[in-house]
């Protein structure tokens, strides 16, 4: 009988990434690996997902942004030391049952699963689930993924590995945060070439020249600190947006944002089933000498349903804020434009007129929800002038840091396509899980330019519950905002 020793071929952790394999074997169940390039970070995966499926049967997820960049990164990479492919080396094919080169899974004598997966479709991650997920470039993966399946690993005692670079100060920037507070139960480490030793100055000082060659000397050296040492400050090669929310987070327009009183609540959608819907919810607060507010509220996207679902949680929304400011005293707020693109026009086989038969438009079925009055086609315009438009109001935008996480990401991470063999950037945006949510915020963009200024509404800080004379001692010149904040205040208190 042939004995096989695990991790296969004398693997051993090299002495920069033994904390990290011992905090596993501790039984710390999430990990977050901010490395620089070349440190060895799927490698560590796969050798605990070969450890893991032989002591227990389950399913092991490696999760890469895409499905189709998980084939070339992991299931087909060659280990150029050895000129084997890596999961060879680390799967033995002794310890194998049956090997499915086309959906990339591996089936072990033992019952378990190991599977190549991508993030960019996070509704079809839900199924059988894993027991163990490592999520391989973390800060350009779609972080729904892991709102999706955080849930099933607490539940089954799973572990999550998330390893990554840097890309800008996104949701890796605030996981590592997070992270750091919980040391019982998260290991974090941030390590460089000048930790690990593992990438030479000289490796480091050609591959700065290539950079050089292709974005010229600033682009290279942003790339140079992100990829070796771990900068969270450089911006996202051909990020659209990217300065803009800079400016955005250093001015403090990203925070905690309540909905004005007596402005309607818009929202702007990308209608999609197979792809994802995100909606934003927004407010064109008036304001003088063209000096208006856009508060973005809120941000929703779900796969796979009906307009109807999407109807129902724009009024739950609409109805909570409109709930909130009444039992404080407050006129309310009312549901606004739900504004949608071209596409609206097309008709959905599923919805038909009963005397007719014909197909709905979904125009149609979006204002049977909202009534005919609160549905509108933004102006056709390409993508570019959305684009642009989107960068003349982002000065004036005010973000809930908190609701609005998962949609703010997608701002960040939208960016122009980079043609390899031109060595440039195309004129069109590069099409992933932030396509969706940019358009959106896109068509809310060339609304704001069609709604006409209204006069100026009262200052906030005037509004008072009954007048001074109705209010107990110690409460006069207290406003609604205030009230507002406070309520908010002692709700996260109770939580």
């Amino acid at each position: 009988m042939v004995r096989i020793v695990i991790p296969a071929n004398g693997w051993r952790p090299r002495p920069y990434q033994m904390p990290a394999w011992a905090a596993w074997e501790k039984g710390i169940k999430r990990s977050l690996l901010v490395w620089h390039r070349r440190a060895g970070k799927d490698e560590l995966s796969l050798q605990k997902f070969a450890v893991a499926s032989q002591l227990r049967p389950a399913n092991y997820w490696h999760c890469l942004p895409h499905y189709e960049q998980a084939r070339k990164a992991i299931w087909e990479a060659v280990n150029p030391h050895t000129g084997k492919k890596r999961i060879d080396e680390v799967f033995p094919m002794e310890i194998r049952k049956r090997t499915d080169n086309s959906s990339m899974v591996v089936e072990f004598k033992t019952g378990s699963v190991y599977r190549v997966v991508g993030s960019d479709n996070p509704d079809s991650l839900v199924g059988a689930p894993p027991l163990g997920i490592a999520f391989s470039e973390w800060a350009i993966s779609n972080p729904s993924a892991w709102g999706l399946l955080q849930p099933i690993l607490l539940e089954n005692g799973g572990w999550a590995d998330f390893i990554t670079t840097p890309r800008g100060r996104n949701h890796v920037h605030g996981m590592l945060k997070m992270a750091r507070e919980r040391p019982a139960t998260w290991f974090s480490q941030v390590l460089t070439v000048d930790d690990t030793g593992q990438v030479t100055h000289e490796q480091i000082a050609e591959a700065k020249a290539g950079y050089v060659s292709l974005f010229g000397e600033d682009a290279a050296e942003a790339l140079i600190q992100q990829e070796y040492w771990c900068s969270f400050e450089a911006a996202i090669l051909g990020s659209y947006y990217g300065k803009e929310l800079v400016r955005a987070e250093q001015e403090g327009r990203i925070t905690d944002i309540e909905p004005t009183p007596g402005v309607a609540i818009h929202t702007a959608w990308d209608l999609g089933v197979g792809d994802s819907n995100p909606i934003w919810f927004w407010q064109a607060v008036p304001g003088t000498a063209g000096r208006g507010q856009i508060k973005i509220l809120d941000y929703y996207t779900a796969h796979g349903y009906g307009i109807k679902h999407y109807a129902d949680e724009v009024k739950r929304r609409i109805a909570y804020w409109d709930t909130e400011s009444r039992s404080m005293g407050g006129e309310g707020f009312r549901l606004g434009i739900n504004y949608v693109p071209h596409d609206a026009t097309v008709r959905e086989q599923g919805s038909w007129n009963a005397e007719t038969l014909k197909a709905k438009q979904r125009i149609e079925v979006m204002a049977e929800q909202f009534g005919q009055s609160h549905v509108r086609v933004v102006k056709q315009h390409s993508i570019q002038d959305g684009i642009s438009a989107v960068r003349q109001i982002l000065h004036r935008c005010w973000f809930d840091e908190t609701r609005c996480a998962n949609g703010l990401e997608a701002l960040r991470q939208y960016q122009s396509e980079w043609d390899d063999k031109k060595k440039k950037f195309r004129d069109e945006p590069l099409h992933d899980w932030t396509s969706h949510p940019a358009d959106a915020f896109r068509y809310l963009a060339m609304a704001y330019r069609e709604i006409v200024p209204v006069e100026p509404a009262p200052d906030p800080r005037a509004l008072v519950i009954g007048g001074p004379e109705n209010l107990p001692p110690g409460m006069q010149g207290v406003t609604m905002e205030d009230l507002w904040k406070e309520r908010k205040r002692q709700k996260r208190r109770r939580m």
